[in-house]
């Protein structure tokens, strides 16, 4: 393996990594940590085996069939490539202005200026990434050390907060309770919407595709849960080692209240630039992977992808400073977000067994069957889901 497709491997699973690990990813773990105590180990566990199923089904597709999801889908069915890619976008849109808003939240813990203007400095960093002319590989380093940073700063936390190690695998392994919501909103918040695609088509716009290259594909698909589990992993214990302490988290921001009970305002400080980290890199991801959903069915959208891409970024900023964070928007878009997963993977497998898009290429039976079972379970708790958010929708 060359030096420059290990930088594409690695920068790919970062990629999607860190468009997974958003200020939601961070909210959503110390809540459930903070609910199900060390029984959520068991959550981890079982989502991150899904994960890695969900991951490889999608990118190994990709790569053999050498198209975007979204080209995939015409194939299957024409017109329904047009269709999850509107779903997409709106999806990456609505979570963008959730991640420019997060950004802004960690320039106001490390700055103290309003998070307003701590979204334009977030959106000016994100934009600077597709400024320059090799964006990809400076989006590929840019993810790395955003995510190395984040590991860093939460595994002093979780040493710090002092996290009952040997209660926490036990119940890995033998919970209290088995919490199928939190599994399903795991899987969702990992491998859902935009992020699913994230790492597959950056490994195709870097070249690295054909059934020669499955074996790169996979290391890099696995290699992408990982990262993402290992954060997640890191700030379950940072906040089991907080509530097993019997503290009490503030319910405005748990995560930031983890960091602050567990290390002092040195930790709310370390908040700050874990926030950071992980909304721009989401912004940089979300961004990325919604304008390449779009770029099939435009030569002007190809030709000027960098500056699609700024666009993107700067009209999520533009909501967010003008209008806040639009609930209705944020509430529909969420629901809908929830039902994209098992409607893009469906879509994956039956494009796995058709010789018109892989030629003769032969899908594992052991993925396809984990694929079937996340397409199900997620189709039916997410239609659940989006039964109950809509008449909060308007309720507003």
């Amino acid at each position: 393996m060359t030096q420059k497709n290990r930088s594409v491997l690695l920068g790919a699973a970062f990629l999607m990594a860190t468009s997974a690990v958003g200020p939601g990813f961070l909210t959503q773990t110390t809540v459930f940590t903070q609910q199900l105590a060390a029984s959520f180990g068991f959550v981890i566990l079982v989502s991150v085996i899904l994960d890695i199923g969900v991951q490889l089904n999608v990118w190994r597709v990709i790569a053999v069939s050498e198209r975007r999801a979204q080209d995939i889908a015409n194939l299957v069915l024409p017109g329904l490539g047009a269709f999850i890619s509107f779903l997409i976008v709106l999806g990456g849109l609505a979570f963008n202005i959730g991640n420019v808003g997060g950004a802004g939240l960690g320039f106001n813990v490390l700055l103290g200026i309003s998070p307003e203007t701590g979204a334009i400095l977030a959106a000016a960093m994100a934009v600077a990434v597709f400024l320059v002319r090799e964006a990809g590989k400076v989006m590929d380093r840019f993810a790395q050390v955003m995510g190395f940073l984040m590991i860093l700063l939460i595994v002093y936390v979780a040493i710090i907060s002092e996290p009952p190690l040997g209660e926490a695998v036990t119940k890995t392994f033998l919970p209290d309770e088995v919490d199928m919501l939190a599994i399903v909103t795991l899987v969702g918040g990992t491998v859902g919407g935009y992020i699913t695609f994230a790492g597959g088509h950056r490994l195709l716009d870097a070249g690295i595709k054909g059934k020669e290259s499955l074996q790169q594909v996979n290391t890099s698909a696995v290699m992408g849960i990982g990262v993402a589990s290992v954060i997640r992993i890191l700030l379950f214990l940072a906040a089991f080692g907080v509530v097993s302490k019997g503290l009490v988290l503030d319910a405005a921001n748990p995560p930031a209240s983890v960091f602050q009970l567990a290390a002092g305002e040195v930790g709310y400080k370390l908040f700050g630039v874990v926030m950071l980290s992980a909304a721009v890199t989401s912004i940089v991801g979300s961004a990325y992977t919604s304008v390449s959903f779009i770029k099939s069915f435009s030569s002007s959208i190809r030709k000027y992808e960098n500056w699609v891409i700024i666009g993107f970024i700067l009209v999520s900023t533009a909501i967010f400073v003008t209008i806040g964070q639009p609930v209705r928007l944020l509430i529909l878009a969420g629901a809908l977000n929830g039902l994209i997963l098992p409607l893009t993977l469906a879509i994956i497998l039956v494009a796995a067994y058709k010789p018109g898009i892989m030629g003769t290429y032969r899908h594992p039976p052991l993925l396809a069957v984990f694929g079937v079972l996340v397409v199900l379970v997620m189709a039916f708790l997410s239609g659940y889901t989006l039964l109950q958010q809509l008449p909060k929708l308007f309720s507003y």
